[in-house]
């Protein structure tokens, strides 16, 4: 790719993202001050309101695999691709229905980790901090490199630099204002979020002619077209189940809920979701656009900003236009790589660190130490980013990992009589089988088979040797 082809310059890019990041972290440090102990700083003193809390659950779901990947299904998978990635707002939706259960079950919980010990044991526990973790990572190291791919194809940003840069910033104003922060800059972030994939789509509808561009697809990519495409239609379950696994059982979404006012949460999570629900479309429909308008891709991974920076360039709105990209692009991935830097340090400090190897921390030391998780799994996100894997590769491998905690999260709110040893059997069978399926069949199947085992074993575990127990022991969250 040649510099003339770049949306804004080098330098633009380099000072919007360097002017971002001093608003993002002045603010961080402004929110972070009402962070007046652990409790604050991890959850924002339990009391977020009904705007903010639908405000920061729709933009941390409005990830970078949301702006960048969406696109990348539409252009390999059509139309289909676009709607499978809109599925995920079922998650959303759905946890909606069960947060109320939590917060009854866990009126002083901190993590989902206080789920998992007190409902499946130490062993059940152990084993949730294992695929959260990877999980986690894979979703943060997925949005790093996604960074370095936009500043790359807006900017010709090398893409080490642009990856380095994004993860900075998130980091400086995580580690400066904890969970206020998230929350307050992911409000502002949903905003400028919900504007861009207006302005951006209405420009792409402008430039478009509809009857042209069926005509052009059906012609040289009929398969974007089928109603029947296998690997579409697997996709479109696959990430359905995707999503809900990764809501149901990751802190990011368990903490909001904890943070939340307890009657305004289940409307929170259903406003999010409907909210979320239409921006991988009018993000895929940006990609579908290419192929008609006559725009190369040079890299499956940079077709979102590719295409929307050349729609932009024939606009003539020029470099204002392309700097809009950037932002949009820019927050949905803060908004996403914030909200995971802050749940996955919860997770180290109370579950691992409190929990498991039982360290002690004072409310004088917590806010150093936060800081210390921080920085560190900053650094481990740019080391694994650091070989630039393809996005979808570095996301959906750990599909079915959280595939297969869906069913229990679900039977241990409900079900008073469990067995827990089939139920865990269920977890690392699914799993097992799900990352075989990945290699051998394909990265649609592998959320589908995780989620199907482990169905299979929490149903049995339901009907042969159910073990009691009482909803009471969830009330006592204690560590």
């Amino acid at each position: 790719m040649t510099e003339e082809v770049f949306s804004i310059s080098r330098s633009t890019g380099w000072i919007t993202v360097i002017l971002l990041g001093i608003i993002w972290v002045a603010l961080g440090v402004y929110w972070g001050r009402r962070a007046k102990n652990a409790e604050g700083f991890m959850l924002a003193g339990r009391n977020v309101g009904l705007s903010l809390g639908s405000a920061t659950a729709m933009a941390t779901w409005v990830t970078s695999n949301t702006t960048m990947l969406a696109p990348v299904f539409a252009l390999t998978l059509g139309v289909w691709g676009m709607l499978a990635y809109s599925t995920a707002s079922f998650g959303l939706l759905l946890f909606a229905l069960f947060v109320g259960r939590i917060r009854t079950l866990l009126p002083a919980g901190v993590t989902a980790g206080d789920f998992f010990r007190l409902r499946y044991g130490r062993f059940g526990w152990s084993l949730f901090l294992i695929i959260t973790m990877l999980y986690s990572l894979s979703w943060l190291v997925s949005m790093a490199i996604a960074g370095g791919d936009l500043l790359q194809a807006l900017a010709g940003i090398p893409y080490l630099q642009g990856m380095s840069l994004i993860l900075i910033v998130c980091v400086l104003y995580t580690l400066f204002g904890g969970l206020y922060a998230v929350i307050g800059t992911d409000f502002l972030q949903s905003l400028i979020i919900l504007i861009g994939i207006v302005v951006i789509g209405s420009l792409v509808v402008v430039k478009l002619d509809f009857s042209e561009a069926y005509e052009h697809i059906a012609t040289y990519q009929p398969s974007l077209l089928q109603i029947a495409m296998p690997a579409a239609l697997l996709a479109v379950f696959n990430n359905m189940l995707f999503g809900f696994g990764e809501v149901f059982h990751n802190n990011v979404w368990w903490s909001r809920a904890f943070a939340m006012r307890k009657s305004i949460a289940p409307k929170a999570f259903f406003l999010s979701g409907l909210l979320w629900f239409p921006i991988p479309i009018a993000a895929g429909f940006i990609a579908l656009a290419a192929g008609p308008l006559g725009i190369s891709i040079p890299d499956v991974n940079q077709t979102g900003p590719v295409v929307a920076s050349s729609v932009i360039s024939m606009s003539g709105l020029g470099a204002f236009a392309g700097i809009l990209i950037l932002i949009v692009l820019f927050c949905s991935m803060a908004s996403s790589i914030d909200s995971l830097l802050a749940a996955t340090s919860d997770l180290l400090l109370e579950d691992v660190g409190k929990g498991l190897f039982k360290v002690k921390l004072d409310e004088n030391h917590f806010r150093k130490s936060a800081g210390v998780v921080i920085i560190g799994v900053g650094v481990l996100v740019w080391l694994l980013a650091f070989p630039h894997w393809p996005i979808i590769n570095a996301l959906f491998i750990s599909g079915p990992l959280v595939g297969s905690l869906i069913w229990p999260v679900i039977a241990g709110l409900f079900w008073r009589k469990i067995n827990r040893s089939l139920v865990l059997s269920g977890i690392i069978l699914g799993s097992l089988l799900g990352v075989w399926a990945y290699f051998a069949l394909g990265w649609f199947t592998a959320s589908l088979i995780g989620a199907g085992v482990s169905m299979v074993f929490t149903i049995l575990g339901r009907f042969i040797g159910p073990q009691e127990f009482r909803a009471a022991e969830l009330s006592n969250s204690e560590n």
